[in-house]
């Protein structure tokens, strides 16, 4: 037999190609012959598969597979073997998918992925599409064993009669190349993936090996369920549901004749033609869909008429806001903390980067604590009240928690989301302000007086009682008390200290005025009679953190800048001179309305698989760090704001009840109001986000305020903020604290009568109280003392006033005088009411 070989180089160049295409074909019929003559189980399909390898890379029209038809028996059966012994081991891996992040009221959020797949069963494919992939793909694909011999001819005699070189995959041959190609990359390898759809000889063998295999072990629909689900159509759209929700906003098993040819031709050269940026090309590709539909006798000319008249440019709905990043989410700032606290959850890999991939590819429907319309309503509350575009560059920023769960119900801001900013401002940043740098957010805010709850705290669980009162020192706006650093423990002092308050006062004041009206020198005096360094301990027990997760008031290190473990600054843990975010506050406040269980915030309810199956999630563990009835005394005392204090405006609808804390820091940079209800809990900050400065003469949508106070503003939002929440629930009660809370314990007071006066006032201060002095005239030698009040015993840490003698005898009383007759002033109508006082 007369051995085939190849032409010459000059000859196939530039010599008369028709001789060697004739005999090209005679070699085909001799293949033919063979494969009808031979007794072996495998040898068509051998003699198939070379055939279509050799098609695919366009070596036939070169000659180069003709040899085989001459070929010896020997050599026939050590090729068949040769074919036999390549591994057929082929086992799909699950496809990376898109997750679903959703609200509590199942409204998706999100949706994060890698790959933007959503996996769908063939039933959920319209079947129109199914024909359009089938016509212009593999129109034999239900007939056929993996390889359609008769597709491969037809390619190989396109390639004899034109210049271009035709592919004869099979469908299931393209399955498995793009399965092996998809399970490279979800193993980070690249070059596996590259050398997925290389066009080599070895490669395409090896396919069709495992396309005779896994026909075998899959039904047909299950293959082509499995290509639809898999094949890229462009515009980072992978598989046909994911193409369809993208390109047309609505789901696969709706998509009509024209939709279906439009994204079936896609499929050939996706990165060409893309319906967004080419669809005069689609449009095109789309017809020959149509027609080859109409050849295949799928759809009738009238319906491929209609279709044929569609234009694809006017008929794209691409859909916004599909996820794949934050960016694209209806909330993009909800949706960075959320992604950074899943990153955290050892349910979902052992380490952060693998459970951040099981986010992106593992198509899990994750559930969240967030009520959207909560949400909503408070991202519009606050761009109402303080515009993103405002001239003072003053930004706004809330949190909404559920109280003994830690469930974050709504965190919202008044900037818009923009990324790629080489600095953020008050109207763009993509920063969240209401979390803490971990999960997206920033160092956050100065709390001002807001820590102030802390320090009554300490004072309640020391035994004071709530009606006790404290010797402030007098101070005003610009005339401060200065606190020498010893005054304060040690590691929780600093350097000398000025305070200032809003308005003149000092004197004996009860932790209710103090609380209500805000006093700074109370508080610093407060400070002092329960120790310092108490105060960041209750802090830390309820969860109050800087926004950089450190313990909260640590002095930085001048040198290094680094917090020092230990060291406190007196001006932060009385006065809230340091940084934390809406949540990290808002979450501690709820402490108080848990009845001193704290609950750290959670923003996950749910988390199930792709296949519906839930995954156990461990929530937080909540701790009771306060006993019930000092929680219960601090939230009487912090009634007191909303009801005659700094926080007037923040009285909710209906007398519902209501506690909370305001907050300003100095040169009215920062403010806050920071409240809760048994039912919910809730910060608002307000204030200078990037630049710090002083917010006076503030001017807002037309409106004046003047000074920005933690009343001013922030207590309003809140108030409307709550109110929105709270509509519709059952109006609840505080808990009263007891009479051992109200009344505090007894303590016998020591007898200091005889003492020099800092004799007597050292004795009281180790006993535990806050030591107040007045003169009195008597006889008793100058400097000594004579009596105390109260005397005998009275609730610990209360206020005792020594009498000091001055030495001399009192004075006679003064006569009486004359009554004479009263004499009527007139009455005037034109009087201004004096001002109320609001430290704040």
């Amino acid at each position: 037999m007369r051995r085939w070989r190849p032409l010459p180089d000059h000859e196939r160049a530039y010599g008369d190609t028709r001789g060697a295409r004739s005999a090209e074909l005679s070699g085909i019929a001799r293949i033919l012959a063979l494969m009808r003559r031979s007794a072996m189980p495998h040898l068509a399909s051998l003699l198939g598969a070379f055939l279509a390898v050799a098609v695919g890379m366009g070596l036939i029209s070169a000659g180069l597979l003709m040899p085989l038809a001459g070929a010896s028996g020997s050599v026939t059966k050590a090729t068949v073997q040769g074919f036999n012994d390549i591994d057929d081991e082929f086992t799909p891996s699950v496809l990376a998918e898109q997750s679903k992040i959703l609200s509590a009221d199942n409204k998706v959020l999100a949706t994060p992925y890698d790959a933007n797949r959503v996996v769908v069963p063939l039933n959920k494919v319209a079947p129109i599409m199914r024909k359009a992939q089938l016509a212009i793909e593999d129109s034999r694909f239900y007939e056929h064993g993996g390889m359609d011999i008769r597709g491969t001819m037809r390619a190989f005699v396109n390639n004899l009669g034109s210049d271009s070189t035709q592919g004869g995959s099979s469908i299931t041959q393209q399955y498995v190349k793009i399965m092996e190609q998809e399970k490279a990359l979800r193993n980070d390898d690249k070059e596996a993936a590259a050398a997925a759809i290389a066009p080599t000889y070895s490669r395409k063998v090896q396919q069709m090996k495992y396309a005779l295999s896994i026909e075998k072990t899959m039904t047909k629909d299950q293959i082509l369920s499995g290509y639809l689900n898999l094949v890229y159509y462009g515009d980072q759209a992978y598989g046909i549901e994911a193409a369809a929700q993208h390109y047309f906003s609505k789901p696969a098993a709706k998509l009509n004749l024209a939709e279906s040819a439009t994204l079936a031709g896609v499929v050939q050269s996706p990165g060409v033609l893309n319906p967004r940026t080419n669809p005069e090309g689609v449009q095109e590709r789309r017809d020959l869909v149509i027609d080859r539909m109409l050849q295949l006798g799928m759809v009738t000319e009238k319906s491929a008429k209609k279709a044929k008249s569609t234009s694809v440019k006017k008929s794209l709905k691409l859909k916004k806001n599909e996820g794949g990043t934050c960016t694209k989410s209806v909330d993009p700032y909800f949706c960075n903390y959320v992604m950074a606290y899943l990153r955290t959850m050892p349910e979902l890999g052992p380490d952060p980067d693998a459970r951040q991939l099981a986010v992106t590819t593992g198509g899990l429907r994750i559930k969240t604590t967030l009520r959207r319309d909560w949400q909503l309503k408070m991202e519009r509350d606050l761009r109402s009240t303080v515009p993103p575009t405002n001239s003072h560059n003053i930004g706004a920023a809330a949190a909404l928690v559920e109280p003994g769960t830690g469930k974050v119900r709504a965190i919202a801001q008044s900037s818009d989301y923009k990324i790629g900013l080489k600095r953020s401002t008050a109207r763009y940043t993509e920063q969240a302000w209401s979390v803490p740098s971990e999960y997206g957010g920033t160092r956050g805010f100065a709390i001002g007086s807001t820590a102030k709850m802390y320090n009554l705290v300490a004072a309640l669980e020391m035994g004071m009682p709530i009606t006790a009162s404290v010797n402030a020192d007098q101070a005003g706006p610009s005339s401060p008390h200065t606190y020498q650093y010893n005054y304060f423990q040690d590691h929780c002092s600093g350097a000398n200290w000025e305070v200032r308050n809003d308005f003149n006062d000092g004197g004996t004041i009860t932790l209710a005025e103090m609380t209500a009206q805000s006093i700074n020198t109370a508080f610093a005096e407060l400070a002092h009679v329960v120790g310092s360094c108490k105060l960041p301990k209750v802090m830390d027990r309820m969860g109050l953190q800087d926004g950089n997760g450190n313990q909260y008031g640590l002095v930085n290190d001048p040198n290094t800048g680094e917090k020092i473990k230990g060291e406190y600054a007196i001006s932060s843990i009385v006065l809230g001179a340091d940084a934390s975010t809406p949540l990290q506050l808002a979450n501690s406040y709820a402490t108080l309305a848990a009845d001193g269980k704290y609950c750290p915030p959670n923003p996950i309810e749910k988390i199930t698989t792709a296949r519906g199956k839930e995954i156990k999630i461990a929530q937080p563990e909540c701790k009771q760090v306060l006993k019930p009835g000092v929680a219960r005394g601090v939230t009487q005392l912090l009634e007191g704001p909303i009801k005659n204090g700094t926080a007037r405006g923040a009285q909710l609808n209906g007398g519902r009840v209501a506690a909370g804390k305001t907050g300003t820091t100095d040169g009215h940079r920062q403010s806050w109001f920071v409240g809760y209800t048994p039912q919910l809990a809730s910060a608002v900050w307000v204030g200078t986000p990037i630049t710090e400065k002083r917010m006076d003469g503030v001017v807002l949508n037309g409106r004046a305020y003047g000074s920005v106070f933690g009343g001013t503003i922030a207590a309003p939002l809140w108030k409307r903020i709550v109110d929105d929440a709270s509509s519709g629930m059952p109006m609840k009660q505080f808990t009263s604290p007891s009479q051992e809370i109200q009344s505090g314990e007894q303590v016998s007071i020591p007898s200091v009568i005889g003492m020099t006066q800092p004799q007597a006032e050292q004795a009281l201060q180790r006993a535990g109280f806050s030591v107040n002095a007045t003169l009195i005239n008597t006889t008793a030698a100058a400097g000594t003392v004579v009596g105390t009040s109260p005397s005998g015993s009275t609730g610990r840490g209360s206020v005792v006033t020594i009498q000091v003698s001055t030495g001399r005898a009192p004075l006679p009383p003064p006569a009486p005088k004359k009554e004479e007759p009263k004499k009527e002033k007139p009455k005037k109508d034109n009087k201004k009411p004096k001002p109320s006082k609001t430290n704040d």
